[in-house]
């Protein structure tokens, strides 16, 4: 998947006006995930993506910080500058298109590195519903 087709994916699905759009969602969600994930993981992710999201990732760190599925979308809605109902909904987009870029065993490692309560961020999909619990 290319750069213009991931983007277009996300807006598509999100519904949103612009590209700078699904620019600013993407860009967020993955930079909240690359704090969230090792070093090893963002890279062997960003080799498999667009240099362009690739970068998104660059920020991680050899020993991930530890947060919750909520705080996660919390920063999200934090760095994308909207309100919290509107990342939750772009951030299970994006990672549904994330999902759908990477090969499987690839996103199968980025699922196995996360607890147990960001399965429903991944499970839920542009369309299914939501629980944290």
């Amino acid at each position: 998947m290319n750069y213009h087709e991931f983007l277009g994916a996300v807006q598509h699905r999100c519904e949103m006006a612009t590209t700078q759009q699904a620019v600013s969602a993407t860009r967020a969600t993955l930079e909240t995930l690359a704090a969230r994930i090792t070093e090893g993981q963002a890279t062997d992710m960003a080799a498999q993506l667009p240099q362009e999201l690739g970068i998104y990732l660059a920020d991680a760190q050899p020993k991930p910080e530890r947060f919750s599925a909520q705080e996660f979308l919390e920063r999200v809605a934090e760095r994308e500058e909207v309100d919290l109902p509107q990342a939750v909904y772009h951030a299970r987009v994006v990672l549904e298109v994330l999902g759908e870029a990477l090969t499987a065993p690839e996103f199968e490692h980025l699922q196995a590195q996360l607890p147990d309560e960001y399965a429903a961020l991944f499970e839920a999909g542009s369309e299914g519903e939501l629980d944290l619990g």
